[in-house]
């Protein structure tokens, strides 16, 4: 009788334990059984919402779910990160992220309403590809060097528009700007498709935007690309010279890839990871990201996490060389 009653305490003590490993396997095999959220941190229009939308559909199809992109634009990125940071951390909530958000935001914004490193799990890369200097085909300059002359001699007359402080069209050009000796008042919107509203519309003079957003409106005579921040020009717009070609050695790279509420099951992180990589290798999706300046950014969950880390210790010195601050 002992001895039942003690194997059946030892049957109910490993129960939990048990179930405890069980359950994240279980999850992984049925993954997904319903909708997946991807929030975008950022308002349509942008590369981050473009490359996330194409992704998205590449899931619905091979996964047979619905994949709801939820934007969520404001405060740098931040907005949409904390919302994804307090999401439940079932795999049912991705996070789009562009660079800037999680290797930059840390070092300008004094209270981050959530923690790159501790709240979000890397996932897997999506997309990279260059900026542009872009300006409105009136402006009467059509050379980066007589730009940047003009820009010196007229600091506080030069508007410079972005997604948003601290985000990565932002960054870039505060990147461009420190390496140009030159300044411009920075005009922060909500995402990178309302400062291209206003950039067409003439209401500012210029923006880095990341190429997929911008190249459109490029090649309809809309703006005018005065160089790309790639380190040699681009087959899609080979007639626009790359900065290098003034600022020697400059180079400007944006990135996006997805992220997950921190303690996601490793095994839903492997396989979003692996099927996010089948569609980045297909010869159709890779000649679609081609059409837009961009190629896939092929980055496991380790090596992707990896990046974060050392882009941030980048994206420090550049916050503290061009006093960038956010109380």
């Amino acid at each position: 009788m002992f001895k039942n009653k003690y194997l059946r305490s030892l049957i109910l003590a490993a129960l939990p334990l048990g179930a405890a490993l069980v359950t994240p396997l279980a999850q992984a095999q049925n993954y997904p059984a319903k909708s997946v959220r991807i929030i975008v941190p950022f308002a349509p229009g942008g590369a981050t919402d473009i490359v996330t939308r194409l992704i998205a559909q590449r899931l619905n199809d091979s996964w047979g779910q619905t994949m709801v992109v939820d934007n969520r634009g404001g405060a740098g990125g931040n907005i949409g990160g904390e919302l994804a940071a307090k999401s439940p951390a079932d795999g049912y909530t991705l996070f789009m992220t562009s660079g800037s958000i999680v290797t930059a935001n840390q070092h300008i914004y004094r209270k981050m309403p959530f923690d790159p490193e501790k709240d979000l799990a890397a996932v897997t890369g999506a997309a990279s590809g260059p900026q542009l200097i872009a300006v409105h085909p009136t402006l009467p300059t059509k050379s980066l060097k007589d730009f940047i002359a003009m820009a010196k001699a007229k600091p506080k007359f030069f508007s410079f528009g972005s997604a948003g402080f601290s985000t990565q069209t932002h960054l870039s050009g505060e990147n461009f700007m420190h390496a140009a000796g030159m300044d411009a008042v920075h005009i922060p919107y909500k995402g990178e498709g309302p400062a291209l509203v206003d950039l067409v519309a003439g209401q500012i003079i210029f923006a880095t935007p990341n190429m997929a957003a911008a190249i459109g409106f490029v090649q309809q005579g809309k703006l005018r690309a005065l160089a790309v921040t790639s380190k040699e020009r681009t087959k899609q717009l080979p007639d626009v010279p790359a900065v290098a070609e003034t600022i020697p050695g400059f180079e400007n790279i944006g990135w996006f890839g997805l992220m997950a509420p921190a303690g996601t099951p490793q095994a839903v992180i492997r396989k979003v990871h692996e099927d996010v990589t089948k569609s980045l290798q297909s010869a159709d999706f890779i000649a679609r990201l081609a059409q837009l300046g961009m190629v896939p950014y092929l980055k496991d969950p380790q090596a992707f996490a990896r990046t974060i880390k050392t882009e941030s210790a980048h994206w420090a010195r550049i916050a503290k060389a061009r006093n960038l601050v956010v109380q």
